[in-house]
């Protein structure tokens, strides 16, 4: 499922590509009928909350999508005859601006709401570590009283949005905490030199787009858990030797999700 950066990323290429022109917005598919009520209005804004993304139409119509698993945007250039390519797959919404288009495909959420919808959608999600307006204390306040994992706390949108399980295994793991230790179990100064830590490598995921993690000196030995991607301490990495000590890295299901970590570096 992609990460909180994604999101964030794709909501600043399309405020570039569409914001403050009118676009064409058609569904292919035929599954987001309500495309019609925003084809040819002007984007106001494109913006994300964790794994949210929200276009803001003049007129107050909102588009809202969530990826999911499996959801993704691809993009195209439109050329000066402005012919568009025919519809690869099931494309569950098209927008066109002036010089490109894109398309979405596989979205858990493609829908139409309006502004008091957004608010009630962002009121369920705990802050998020890329906004600006991000108040760290109001999740820090739900990890202090929970005897839930801290693994399974940073997956839980409510407590912290955008945070999925790469961000969550690798945080982890730089702050040498066991995910199975109980949020009460964790102090102040511990949340916040990972709040902090958080929020500059979500930044760096939004600027270079992939999640980057692994720190220079470490950055070095096994490849990556798949081609192309930037090595991870522990994440896919289960069975391998650690980065740093050389344990072999374990992994279990935690709340449905699998966790890595190291048991040495992490005990």
């Amino acid at each position: 499922m992609p990460e909180g950066h994604t999101l964030h990323r794709l909501a600043r290429l399309h405020q570039k590509r569409f914001g403050r022109a009118p676009v064409t917005v058609s569904s292919p598919q035929g599954k987001f009928a309500d495309a019609a009520a925003v084809n040819g209005q002007v984007l106001r804004k494109a913006d994300a909350w964790g794994k949210h993304l929200f276009h803001h139409y003049a007129g107050g119509a909102v588009v809202h999508v969530h990826l999911g698993l499996y959801g993704s945007f691809t993009e195209w250039p439109l050329p000066p005859e402005r012919t568009q390519p025919l519809p690869v797959g099931q494309v569950r919404m098209r927008m066109v601006g002036a010089e490109y288009g894109t398309d979405l495909r596989g979205p858990t959420v493609c829908e139409l709401i309006d502004e008091p919808s957004v608010d009630d959608v962002v009121a369920r999600l705990g802050p998020d570590p890329l906004r600006s307006d991000a108040d760290p204390d109001l999740a820090w306040k739900r990890i202090a009283k929970s005897r839930r994992t801290i693994g399974g706390l940073l997956m839980d949108q409510t407590v912290l949005a955008g945070v999925g399980n790469v961000y969550r295994s690798e945080l982890l793991f730089r702050h040498r905490i066991d995910p199975y230790r109980p949020g009460t179990q964790l102090d102040a100064t511990e949340f916040g030199d990972m709040w902090t830590d958080l929020v500059a490598l979500m930044k760096v995921g939004v600027r270079r787009g992939k999640i980057v993690v692994v720190r220079p000196e470490d950055d070095h030995g096994a490849p990556s858990y798949r081609e192309g991607r930037p090595r991870t301490y522990v994440y896919r990495r289960a069975g391998d030797p650690c980065r740093v000590c050389g344990t072999t890295i374990r992994t279990a299901e935690l709340e449905a999700r699998n966790v890595f970590w190291c048991p040495n570096c992490q005990s």
